[in-house]
């Protein structure tokens, strides 16, 4: 591999680099160079402790979505529901809305922001 190719690689121009390798690389960096700067933002947050509530707390107050990984806190299961009890009483007073999107996953949204939730049928 020549030089320009070695860095061209690290810059992350090479042709050969795939989108999921792309997205990885900008995740790591904590840069968003595709958009500029959003009055909100949809947040990833993993559930490891109850200090992370009012992490959650302040973000949703902030107006930001949360997208909630709650496997972290799947083993301790009466911590977890204590969690998420406590942060939908919050979201309900806030006008917000929470919904569960899979088994390892909670959606939370703040105030005027509501989740369309479809009901199996029978």
């Amino acid at each position: 591999m020549s030089l320009l190719q070695k860095l061209s690689h690290a810059l992350g121009l090479s042709r050969d680099m795939d989108i999921e390798e792309y997205m990885d690389t900008i995740e790591l960096e904590n840069v968003d160079m595709m958009h500029e700067a959003a009055d909100f933002y949809v947040k990833p947050v993993a559930l490891e402790s109850e200090a992370d509530a009012k992490v959650i707390a302040e973000e949703l107050k902030n107006k930001n979505i949360i997208l909630l990984n709650i496997t972290p806190m799947a083993k301790n299961q009466a911590k977890l529901k204590a969690i998420v009890a406590e942060l939908k009483k919050f979201v309900i007073k806030l006008d917000g809305d929470i919904a569960r999107i899979d088994n390892e996953k909670i959606l939370l949204t703040p105030s005027k922001v509501k989740i369309v939730k479809s009901r199996k049928s029978k």
